[in-house]
């Protein structure tokens, strides 16, 4: 056991180690899996990962996922039908990451995760935190706080990284067949600009994105929609359910506006968040039942017959 010094960094011990009463006097950063306690004192973690933590890690598992999707369905478009095929792949490539990702986390070989709890912004950012206790020399205590959560972040992207480019060009070769020679691949392209990318915003704004992003699920799910059912012209029930796959978006977006409602309640008191989720149809009925009063050729119409 290492007794810690008064630090405000999370990582970091420095005092005496406890055997046989001696004393050491040395300082440094605590073993991944571990940080310090109230008392300072190096803990390993031990403890679940919260509800809140796993909406959080599911979030940025979806976040490829969803490019991926937007992707495929950018670039290929009417021109093929093998989109469906390259949606599913993705999925699978997702779906497998998520598990290998899970199984190479301690503890190996479970579908579990022993985790240290967050408990301020800064336990995502200890390398800011780095004390000097004489003002000369910096004791450097940069390390995971918040164990796993940032680093399970991005060893999930490198296997979906990795699934990709072993599945997803050989399924494209084999089946994109109406699409040109230079077209096919760009979906997988794309995925190679969107992992670095990803990436960096894990590693930089990690801890920004735990606490944002209910919000930023909220916020992006209710413009994406607005976007599609205007640039579908859906502007009644009818029109909604002209087509199957217009269905499936708007199914889509309530799912993510439920993840996003039961991320912020956290569903601490159940009698209270669940009624919450009433609200999910909320937008989409609002917009079917407006649509008609805010046409632009309505409007340039009347405005030009002076009403």
């Amino acid at each position: 056991m290492v007794v810690a010094m008064s630090s405000t960094c999370p990582g970091l011990y420095c005092g005496k180690t406890l055997i046989n009463g001696s004393s050491d006097g040395e300082c440094g950063v605590c073993p991944r899996g571990e940080r310090t306690n109230i008392e300072k004192i190096c803990m390993k973690c031990s403890e679940s990962p919260e509800l809140y933590d796993w909406l959080y890690l599911g979030f940025m598992a979806m976040l490829p996922l969803v490019l991926h999707w937007f992707f495929i369905e950018w670039y290929s478009g009417k021109k093929s039908s093998s989109a469906l095929f390259q949606h599913i792949t993705a999925l699978f490539e997702c779906s497998a990451a998520a598990v290998v990702t899970l199984l190479v986390n301690d503890p190996v070989g479970l579908l579990s995760i022993r985790s240290c709890r967050v408990q301020m912004l800064s336990d995502w950012y200890t390398m800011l935190y780095n004390p000097s206790p004489d003002y000369v020399t910096t004791l450097h205590c940069t390390q995971e706080a918040v164990f796993p959560l940032y680093t399970i972040v991005l060893i999930y992207y490198a296997f979906c990284l990795v699934f990709m480019m072993m599945l997803r060009p050989l399924l494209v070769k084999k089946i994109a067949c109406g699409l040109g020679k230079s077209d096919r691949f760009k979906s997988i392209y794309a995925a190679l600009y969107f992992f670095p990318i990803l990436t960096v915003l894990q590693a930089v704004g990690g801890g920004l994105l735990y606490y944002a992003f209910p919000y930023i699920i909220l916020v992006l799910s209710l413009v994406t929609l607005a976007v599609y059912m205007s640039a579908s012209e859906i502007q009644s029930f009818k029109n909604l359910i002209a087509k199957k796959k217009r269905l499936v978006v708007l199914f889509s977006h309530w799912l993510l506006h439920a993840y996003g409602i039961i991320s912020i309640s956290r569903l601490d008191k159940l009698e209270q968040d669940l009624p919450l989720l009433a609200l999910v149809p909320g937008p989409a009925l609002f917009y079917l039942l407006t649509a008609r009063f805010t046409e632009p050729s309505r409007i340039l119409s009347e405005g030009g017959n002076g009403h």
